[in-house]
């Protein structure tokens, strides 16, 4: 895979203007990104500004808590896919992982993965790692396996800690080849990404790539 397409380029600031979006989309152009990832306000006008690229436009839903409940998240999703979104990360539930309410992880898995794939949409699950035990990593990854959305995602940016390498190894260790990972969060550098690929990611989520790809073809 060509480096520049292991990146979704991200902008998910609560400030985001349209310069920012702008901005991200014309660099995302210029590289050449697997997406840019954004906020579902912003899914429509990148899916226009983006139209005549290979640049797909990613939406968050239940962002960045998970808590909002599974009929929101059906509806954000429903919304973010109408609006033009080729791809869905969203954060499942992690009160309901740290109660070990699984089914319910499962179920959402499910139903969300469903939505996106009956409309041949990529979905990705953010497990928010940081708040989870290697166990609880595990047994979500186990779900994932099973229900095969299209990534498991490390983080959303916004916890305490974003990915780490052994977090990705482990993840992947779980799901096998049914399901890729996505590292997110906290990711700044060509050195950082590198481990993050060795580890077992194939798609990389930054704000930073720009930078990272400068490095690269240094």
């Amino acid at each position: 895979m060509e480096f520049n397409k292991y990146f979704d380029h991200t902008f998910l600031k609560a400030f985001a203007t349209k310069q920012d979006i702008d901005t991200l989309c014309q660099q995302a152009k210029e590289l050449n990104t697997a997406s840019v990832c954004v906020n579902e306000e912003w899914v429509a006008y990148c899916k226009n500004v983006l139209k005549d690229t290979e640049v797909k436009v990613c939406s968050v839903v239940g962002f960045p808590l998970g808590q909002c409940g599974l009929n929101t998240k059906i509806y954000e999703t429903k919304e973010a896919l109408k609006d033009g979104a080729d791809e869905i990360d969203y954060v499942l539930n992690v009160g309901d992982v740290k109660m070990g309410n699984f089914d319910k992880i499962k179920e959402e898995m499910e139903i969300l993965t469903k939505i996106c794939h009956d409309q041949h949409k990529g979905i990705k699950v953010i497990f928010e790692n940081c708040y989870l035990t290697k166990e609880e990593i595990k047994k979500c990854a186990k779900i994932a396996k099973e229900v095969k959305p299209d990534f498991i995602k490390t983080s959303t940016g916004f916890g305490t800690s974003g990915a780490t390498v052994e977090d990705v190894k482990l993840m992947k260790d779980t799901v096998g080849k049914n399901v890729e990972v996505k590292a997110a969060g906290g990711i700044h550098s060509y050195a950082e990404v590198k481990e993050m690929i060795k580890a077992g990611a194939t798609r990389i989520g930054a704000s930073a790539t720009v930078q990272i790809i400068e490095e690269f073809n240094r």
